[in-house]
Formats: C-alpha cells, sequence, structure tokens
C-alpha cells in the first residue's frame, strides 16, 4: 500500500510519537490530519490489513516496522524538500511546509537523493528536525522541552515545532531561531508565560510557544 493518503497517514503517526512517547489515537490523528473521525477510522482499517500499522479498536495507534520504514522516507523526503526550499530558494521557514506536502510526492528517489547531496546532506531542516540519513538512521539532539525546563536552565535552540506558521514569525521576530542561546529566567503561574533571556534581551513566552521549543539539555 503505496498511496499518497497511505505516505500522510504513517506520516502523521510518526511525528506524533518523535517527540513524546505517547502513541496517537484515531481521534489525535483526525485533528492533525484535518479530517472526520469516520474517515480516519477506515483509513486506519487499510492500514492495519496492508501490515502498516497495529490498531486495535478505541486504542492507539502504532506503526509496524515495515509502517516505520515507510514513515522514515516520507520525513526524509518533506524534510530536505523544506531544507533545499529555504536555502537554494529563498523561501522563510514558515513558508515551506505546504509546498514539501506537494514536492514531497513527486520526486523521484534519485532527484530527491541528488538535492540533498547538492546540500551537503544536511541532517536537520530549517526547523530543528532531524533528517533521516538515505538508510533510515535517524540522529535526534537530546533535547528538553522549553515548558519542562527548569529555572535557570540555559541551552541552545535544538528544535521548533513548524505546526503554526504565525508562531514561527513571531519567533524570528523576537530572535528566536535554531542555535540561539535562551535562559529560563522564572515562570508566571498566573499567566502561565515563562520568562527566557536571549541575546537580545529578556522576553515573555506564552504557553503555545513554550510547548513547541526544545533547548539542548
Amino acid at each position: 500500500m503505496q498511496s499518497t493518503a497511505a505516505e500522510d497517514y504513517v506520516k502523521a503517526i510518526y511525528h506524533h510519537t518523535e517527540w513524546q512517547p505517547e502513541p496517537v489515537t484515531p481521534s489525535q490523528l483526525a485533528t492533525r490530519l484535518g479530517l472526520a473521525n469516520s474517515t480516519v477510522t477506515e483509513m486506519v482499517k487499510k492500514l492495519a490489513a496492508a501490515g502498516l500499522v497495529h490498531h486495535r479498536p478505541y486504542g492507539a495507534i502504532e506503526l509496524t516496522s515495515e509502517g516505520a520504514a515507510l514513515a522514515v522516507r516520507q520525513v526524509r523526503r518533506h524534510r530536505v524538500v523544506e531544507t533545499w526550499l529555504v536555502e537554494r530558494h529563498g523561501y522563510d521557514w514558515d513558508e515551506v511546509h505546504d509546498e514539501a506536502e506537494i514536492l514531497e510526492h513527486a520526486l523521484s528517489d534519485r532527484l530527491l537523493d541528488s538535492i540533498a547531496r547538492s546540500l551537503g546532506d544536511p541532517v536537520r531542516d530549517p526547523h530543528g528536525d532531524p533528517i533521516p540519513a538515505a538508510d533510515g538512521t535517524v540522529v535526534r539532539p537530546d533535547a528538553v522541552l522549553l515548558a519542562d525546563a527548569a529555572v535557570g536552565h540555559a541551552g541552545a535552540v535544538v528544535r521548533i515545532s513548524d505546526s503554526d506558521p504565525a508562531m514561527l514569525r513571531f519567533l524570528a521576530d523576537a530572535g528566536i531561531a535554531l542555535d540561539a542561546s535562551l535562559e529560563v529566567l522564572g515562570q508566571k503561574p498566573y499567566s502561565g508565560s515563562i520568562q527566557v533571556r536571549t541575546d537580545a534581551g529578556t522576553v515573555d513566552l506564552g504557553p503555545q510557544v513554550a510547548q513547541a521549543v526544545w533547548l539542548s539539555a
């Protein structure tokens, strides 16, 4: 089963567990894909029949080894394309996701590998997500979510979720990008914000941002 839909589904399942351990539920998958629960349920049944996922009724969805291999292949394609668009075509990091969603299905393996070589075989995309190697190897940085970082924790930004383009623009304006140095100065429990020090000064970051930024551990 190698349809575009199957590739998108296994990639979404992979994304859910890439930076946290809890498996995805059908309703969470439906939300991530922007589809009705019934549509997702039917597709998950097809994926299970094709040997790409494990799923029991009302339970979580997990990739099989075959499903994981397909997901890693698609993740590599998507992230190489995002990197290519930023580095060679002048796209900003908040503009590449939708373009990559289209192009990742259209490029041949030969062209994809040629693009990767021309970029120096990058190991991360513009948002810090690891780019799997051609053999499927994935090297993920040791990182801590900003929301979980203790007061006084200082580190470099190693990953920023690309799920919200507006947030990426906000962070860029605040001088928070990959490899930027951050120090957690304090938490404001009643407002839910976290105050951090950057190279440009201090800034208060809300809960949504704190759940989207990872620092070196």
